[in-house]
């Protein structure tokens, strides 16, 4: 690339960082209480609450990781499309229209109001678990983040050997910033800009390059040029490997209910009829966005099949065949969709801490105004030690990050799910569906890590040490519960459970070619039964409210 062409897109890039500035500081001026800052006064329209939760959903990874995978693996790398839209139908047309009904009734603000108010929780039993998971997930989903902001920044904008750390900090700062102004209406309206942008970036782009390519027909042919098993839809596996890998790629849809900073867009939906428009909406975008993605990928492949890494086939297909100005738009677009997703997360951690945390359990600011500080205050800190965290601790970020959307979907995916109902689950049952969903996610993927890669001892000496630890993780829950006197027979019961099918599950993971299931299916399942046996147990004061 040219220094003019270098240029122009820096110019490009810049003025885009200024529009998310001015968007966050609008929103900043429609923003006067609590509810406003983390619900945007329930009043969010079809466009805004559709593409803000499927563009806060996916990241970076739509527009990176998908590529790659097609790029890397071809024809089958589009498995992930239809699991991914399959979770986009649950959770528009079951999830959407009842959960905003019922959070507005209760008058929730976050998921873990949902989850509390629906079942009761006299002692925040629920509540501290709910938050202690949703916090950590998302303090490592915010730091991960900004290190892909932070490279992708630094590659854009050429920003030297330093670029790396300048990025992470321009990046996170614009986004806290954003953030911090007009809270969840201000997510919402960047969400809405940049999802659109995403979306036509990666649909344009990959037409444009198949039209000079010289069609689908030469595209299909280069890629049985380069390896016939890039057009297969099972990629070379067979039996148990194959079925497993469908699966798990089906079951990605699993955790879309369980995303707090996906599901809290339905609950700001200003009315039913914006919920029917909305489901419309998020499925266009859908279809769009992971078709497109996986055509990019396929493209690039045959147009750059030299190409050192396939999550750049995006970037470089932009740069290849496209005007400076529109170069700068569509890498725009990648950035775009990192800082979609960053900043949804670092909101639902801010109303973890300030919410969650500060008012509800600790009965602190009340009112309105000091609502909207603390919010503001709590984006600020959790936005700093994401760019902490992200500068200093890649290899602790890259393994926790595996744990994160199946461990956010085992936990919370089938109790949103089953809120749904009447008489499913109680508040026993719904403890014991979240630990069991996260000591499930950590333990298959120990196991899928260990088995995949057989060669290592660090990998395998911590599998074979897991089922202690899950049993020492038990014992200090355990007691913790009986110092801080909120347990009773059925905390204890759930506890239990949930420790009996984590160890089950550490036994399953290497029977029968189980390890090629994607850790969120096994996860999923077992939290159900475990929620739905603790709440079918003979406990006092355990009644399900409707």
């Amino acid at each position: 690339m040219t220094h003019q062409a270098s240029l122009t897109v820096d110019v490009v890039m810049v003025l885009y960082l200024g529009l998310l500035l001015l968007i966050g500081w609008m929103a900043s001026r429609r923003t006067h209480g609590g509810e406003d800052f983390h619900l945007a006064g329930r009043s969010l329209g079809a466009w805004a609450a559709g593409i803000s939760s499927t563009a806060s959903s996916e990241s970076g990874w739509v527009t990176l990781g998908a590529v790659g995978m097609t790029y890397t693996h071809g024809i089958s790398g589009l498995w992930f499309a239809p699991g991914c839209l399959l979770g986009y139908m649950v959770n528009v047309y079951l999830l959407a229209p009842r959960l905003r009904r019922i959070s507005a009734e209760q008058g929730s603000l976050t998921m873990t109001d949902v989850i509390t108010r629906r079942w009761g929780d006299p002692g925040n039993v629920l509540r501290v678990t709910a938050t202690t998971i949703i916090l950590l997930a998302m303090m490592v989903y915010v730091a991960s983040q900004m290190m892909a902001a932070g490279k992708a920044f630094s590659t854009t904008l050429d920003l030297g050997d330093a670029g790396y750390f300048w990025g992470v900090v321009i990046g996170a700062l614009i986004i806290t910033l954003v953030t911090s102004l007009g809270g969840f209406r201000a997510v919402a309206w960047t969400d809405l800009f940049q999802g659109l942008l995403v979306a036509a970036g990666i649909v344009a782009l990959p037409l444009w390059a198949v039209y000079r390519l010289g069609g689908f027909g030469e595209l299909i042919s280069g890629l049985a040029a380069l390896d016939p098993g890039l057009l297969s839809a099972s990629g070379g596996r067979i039996g148990p490997a194959f079925w497993g890998f469908v699966v798990g790629q089906l079951g990605i849809g699993l955790g879309y209910p369980g995303m707090p900073h996906v599901v809290t867009r339905y609950m700001a939906a200003r009315d039913d009829h914006e919920i029917r428009r909305l489901s419309t909406i998020a499925m266009i975008w859908g279809i769009a966005v992971f078709y497109g993605a996986g055509l990019c990928g396929l493209v690039g492949r045959v147009m750059l099949p030299q190409l050192a890494d396939g999550e750049r086939a995006l970037m470089a297909l932009s740069l290849k065949l496209t005007h400076p100005v529109i170069a700068g738009l569509l890498l725009a677009a990648v950035i775009s969709a990192i800082l979609s997703t960053v900043s949804s997360q670092l909101l639902v951690a801010a109303s973890a801490v300030s919410y969650d945390l500060v008012e509800v359990i600790l009965g602190k600011a009340q009112d309105d105004r000091r609502s909207l500080l603390l919010g503001r205050a709590t984006v600020i800190l959790v936005g700093l030690a994401g760019i902490l965290v992200a500068l200093r601790g890649e290899s602790v970020v890259f393994w926790f990050v595996l744990f994160a959307w199946s461990g956010l979907g085992a936990c919370f995916a089938p109790l949103m799910l089953m809120a749904l109902g009447r008489d499913f689950v109680n508040r026993y049952g719904a403890l014991a569906g979240m630990l069991t969903g996260l000591g499930v996610t950590v333990m298959w993927k120990l196991g899928e890590k260990a088995i995949s890669e057989p060669a290592s001892f660090v990998l395998k000496s911590r599998f074979d040490r897991a089922w202690f630890w899950a049993v020492v993780l038990a014992v200090v829950i355990l007691v913790i519960g009986r110092l801080s006197r909120t347990f009773d027979a059925g905390h204890v019961a759930a506890v239990l459970m949930a420790l009996a099918l984590t160890e089950l599950s550490w036994w399953l993971v290497g029977r029968g070619g189980l390890g090629n299931l994607y850790e969120l299916v096994p996860a999923f399942f077992l939290a159900t039964i475990s929620a739905l046996l603790v709440s079918r147990l003979p406990m006092e004061n355990a009644k399900v409210d409707s």
